[in-house]
């Protein structure tokens, strides 16, 4: 298989490469950071006027027709650059449901202004007894009197503040499972705010006795496109968490060169030196994981399934290694805020537990192989 970039990739890649080291600055991402969920940052309508919101859908639907491993390179810049933006929380996974499955009306509504980028949205999937299972859904919806009633609560929505609207899962009367778009502020519903310990946006989403007109339900049976995105966004997640790895040891490198002891660098030491390639191999064998989920996406569901599980799997083990040897080989300072190098290790840390954790996903891939 040919894994070089074509001129268009190599291009996209270059193009958000710059704008990320001009754009996202320890001090500007903070600045992005603090605010978050007021408004649409300038970077993100930088992003809308570059097409990069656009790249990964289909010109159905007004995108720009990017497949994996366009979207490959958009996650690993916004990795390598610990972007804040919710590319895949607040575009992706809601964007890429709302192409799937809702009608050309809907999409008008809410996916036009979304690639464009005059919104935000989120996606409620998680509840709390259902460890990362999407299908283990107790939220309620019932129509009665030609409007739809939801009663629930979702966990850990990401960008749930930011959103305009919420796409919700919610079991419905024939027992299959539904998505329903509750827009901000509906009444029944209440948020609970708060940040990720890598400073992610995120909340809590309790629904009673929510009511919605009949063209909120994007769907009586999201099950299939709903695995479909969730699996979109793992492969996403994968190929992020590889330029978060890239930089936490670009960073560890040039740190141990620099630091001294005993009046030699750190890097002369052939103890670290051994954890360093240690590092390098971690990302490497990850890199080609990711590549292996961003060439997965078109396979059929179950073989899709099981190649993005391991691959999620593997490259959440490397993350958690990374970012403890970073933090290892930076001493005291690497526990810092002072020491840039600890945002990347709290986000590889996270990575693991997005959309299912190592465990979760291994449990995925054992099973496939005792099928076998």
């Amino acid at each position: 298989m040919d894994f070089a970039l074509t001129d268009e990739q190599r291009m996209l890649e270059e193009t958000l490469t710059r704008l990320v080291a001009d754009q996202v600055s320890p001090e500007q991402r903070r600045t992005l950071l603090n605010a978050a969920g007021t408004e649409t940052s300038a970077l993100w309508r930088t992003f809308a006027e570059l097409g990069i919101l656009h790249m990964p859908f289909s010109e159905d639907v007004g995108g720009l027709g990017g497949g994996g491993t366009d979207l490959m390179i958009i996650m690993q810049a916004l990795g390598r650059g610990l972007v804040p933006e919710p590319y895949l929380a607040g575009l992706l996974l809601p964007g890429k449901l709302l192409a799937l499955i809702a009608s050309s009306t809907q999409q008008q509504r809410w996916l036009t202004p979304l690639l464009e980028g005059e919104h935000q949205l989120a996606l409620a999937w998680q509840e709390h007894h259902a460890r990362y299972d999407a299908f283990a859904v107790s939220t309620q919806a019932i129509q009665r009197n030609g409007q739809w009633l939801l009663t629930g609560r979702k966990d850990i929505v990401m960008n749930l503040k930011a959103a305009a609207a919420t796409l919700v899962t919610a079991r419905v009367e024939s027992g299959k499972l539904g998505l329903f778009i509750v827009p901000a502020g509906t009444a029944g519903s209440t948020m609970h705010h708060y940040r990720t310990m890598d400073d992610q946006s995120a909340g809590d989403l309790t629904l009673e006795n929510v009511t919605l007109a009949l063209d909120n339900c994007l769907s009586e049976d999201v099950s299939n496109a709903l695995s479909e995105v969730l699996a979109i966004g793992r492969a996403a997640l994968c190929a992020e968490a590889i330029g978060a790895m890239e930089t936490a040891c670009d960073q560890t490198l040039a740190y141990i060169k620099e630091r001294k002891q005993f009046g030699l660098p750190l890097a002369a030491f052939q103890a670290l030196q051994h954890r360093m390639v240690d590092m390098h191999l971690h990302l490497e064998q990850s890199r080609s994981m990711a590549i292996l989920a961003a060439t997965s996406l078109t396979l059929p569901p179950h073989e899709r399934a099981y190649k993005i599980a391991a691959a999620k799997a593997y490259c959440g083990e490397s993350a958690r290694f990374i970012a403890e040897q970073a933090i290892q080989l930076h001493g005291a300072m690497g526990m810092t805020d002072e020491c840039y190098v600890s945002n990347y290790a709290k986000h590889l840390v996270m990575f693991d537990h997005y959309l299912g954790d190592s465990d979760y996903h291994l449990e995925t891939v054992s099973e496939r192989l005792e099928v076998a």
